[in-house]
């Protein structure tokens, strides 16, 4: 399969939206599209899609815990990382919050590179399900910790703007190592994890 530069599938899906615009009776050379093409090109291939030409593994940074294992009380929880991405059912957006639980084995993951590794995964046509098992088996991989618990909670807007249309929230879970196995300690940290929520009212915090 033929790999495009960014400049030549922005040109693609730019003629593929003034072709589109056509074909729905749009007259794409009108005031207010004269230059929607070439926008809606933009924004796909430089900010929806840009997961695709980038590397996670570029944003990782590791920093060692006392240089010896850790007990698997300890810990740690990054919540509420902004999660947005597009649904490849409808190529419509879901977005939310992701939270991450790891019991670290002898490093730890910068506090900001959770967000940025996300991204990555999320900057790429997604279903909710795979995108939580993808980055929890990513970062299983480079932290290597006792266990992981991995959460994303979202609103889909292909579940809003068409079918039911209303706003359904999904939550999905993956784990790892211990968690998997110690029922009484995923429950136990998903209470802390879930404890506010950020679900409030049925709306989602912070969006």
């Amino acid at each position: 399969m033929r790999e495009y530069s960014k400049k030549e599938m922005e040109e693609k899906v730019a003629n593929m939206v003034r072709e589109f615009l056509e074909i729905i009776g749009e007259k794409p050379d009108r005031e207010g599209l004269r230059e929607t093409p070439a926008r809606v090109a933009r924004m796909w291939v430089n900010e929806l899609i840009s997961g695709y030409f980038d590397d996670p593994n570029r944003y990782v940074k590791k920093f060692p815990v006392n240089g010896k294992e850790l007990k698997h009380k300890d810990i740690v929880i990054v919540r509420d990382i902004p999660v947005r991405s597009i649904c490849e059912h409808h190529l419509l957006p879901f977005y939310g919050y992701a939270h991450i639980a790891y019991i670290p084995s002898v490093e730890v993951l910068g506090f900001s590179k959770f967000a940025r590794i996300i991204e990555v995964f999320a900057k790429r046509l997604q279903i909710q399900e795979r995108l939580t098992e993808e980055v929890a088996d990513y970062l299983n991989s480079l932290l290597k910790p006792s266990g992981l618990l991995m959460v994303i909670e979202a609103i889909h807007t292909c579940a809003l703007v068409r079918g039911v249309e209303e706003p359904m929230h999904m939550v999905t879970m993956a784990s790892r190592g211990i968690f998997e196995t110690d029922e009484a300690l995923r429950r136990e940290t998903l209470t802390v994890i879930m404890g506010q929520g950020m679900m409030e009212s049925g709306t989602l915090r912070g969006v």
